[in-house]
């Protein structure tokens, strides 16, 4: 039988990300997949080594503009574990509710892309209008709408008053009946998305484990792994569980990440009602010395930054591992044998955020 290769990316109009896979097929079935990386390269790491390890905090934020804000964390939190900062109690419960808002966003631009790339426009738009109302919400109390430039060394920069603090609950309570009415109920049972996604892109247990899955990928195969266990910030004092399911596909994937936005809206929530007064921030002095590793849950999975200082206002090395990268190997596992009708949802199923990883 003829064997074909074709090239699917880094242009294509279903991908949102410059993804670039060389699919090797026969007649319409996948039976290999190469990637090809290396369209997206801006220097970053390079970068932070020639800028101050404070403007670095910057430059974090605008490495992906949907989870900036816990690049940021994950940063802030390898420099202040260099220096021995402790962060004040108040400022890392807001953190939580920022992380928790960036993954409610990156959640909802993605099951949007999603319905989408299966035509389900009228699915895209609820979704987006959902989108909106976090957007909303980050305005409100970061006076960003998508980077939120909140998290800083030794703290945070913004506060919330009481007033504020009852608006956000309002809302949060009116996206949660949103995602109630219009979106979690359709993703989970029309008959055409699970036409497109039950069955698709299988990635066993055995699979996920090996691979070194991260984030929706490993926990829709059966996979508890979830940095936010590790108790950072004020997850510890939240009573955080990973959300699991074990279809091992992509409906599973989608299912987890549905079964996310009411988590990450209860966390928010909690958040807000358990913050102690106090100080947002503290002075640092000092600068990093030594070598430390920090890991923190972005909405597409584990994020881990490597940080070496050597006791000067630059740092010596700074590296970062993003989910996408390493999801890739586990999207290889899971196109062999589907059609190429399927590859787009398979591809999408894993969110893949090139921006991240090739920086």
């Amino acid at each position: 039988m003829a064997r074909t290769v074709i090239p699917f990316g880094p242009q294509h109009p279903v991908l949102p990300e410059p993804i670039h896979l060389k699919l090797e097929l026969e007649d319409e079935k996948v039976i290999g997949v190469m990637p090809v990386i290396g369209y997206v390269h801006r220097g970053i790491e390079k970068a932070a080594e020639l800028n101050t390890f404070r403007q670095n905090i910057n430059l974090m934020d605008r490495i992906c503009g949907i989870c900036s804000f816990i690049h940021s964390l994950t940063y802030c939190q390898g420099i202040e574990s260099l220096i021995g900062v402790e962060v004040p109690a108040r400022a890392r419960f807001l953190r939580v509710f920022w992380s928790e808002l960036s993954r409610a966003h990156s959640h909802l631009l993605w099951l949007g892309l999603l319905a989408d790339a299966m035509g389900f426009e009228s699915l895209f738009m609820q979704c987006w209008r959902a989108r909106e109302m976090v957007l909303d919400i980050s305005e409100m109390t970061a006076g960003h709408r998508i980077i939120q430039a909140s998290c800083t060394i030794g703290g945070v920069r913004r506060d919330m008053d009481e007033e504020m603090v009852r608006e956000v609950e309002k809302r949060l309570i009116a996206l949660r009946q949103l995602v109630d009415s219009s979106i979690h109920g359709v993703f989970l049972h029309d008959p055409t998305i699970r036409q497109r996604t039950a069955g698709k892109g299988v990635l066993s247990k055995d699979q996920a484990e090996v691979l070194g899955a991260v984030g929706h990928v490993a926990r829709a195969s059966g996979v508890a792994v979830d940095m936010r266990q590790t108790g950072y910030a004020a997850y510890g004092e939240l009573g955080f569980e990973p959300v699991v399911e074990t279809g091992c596909d992509s409906h599973a994937r989608v299912v987890v990440r549905t079964r996310e936005l009411y988590q990450s809206i209860d966390l928010m929530r909690r958040s807000l009602t358990a913050m102690p007064d106090g100080r947002i921030l503290i002075r640092v002095d000092g600068y990093p010395v030594g070598e430390t590793v920090s890991r923190c849950e972005q909405p597409r999975g584990e994020v881990i930054y490597y940080l070496k200082g050597n006791g000067t206002n630059h740092l010596e090395r700074l590296k970062i591992r993003t989910p996408t990268f390493a999801n890739i190997p586990p999207l290889l596992a899971m196109m062999p044998g589907c059609e190429l009708a399927d590859a787009p949802v398979i591809a999408l199923s894993i969110d893949p955020c090139i921006s991240c990883t090739e920086r």
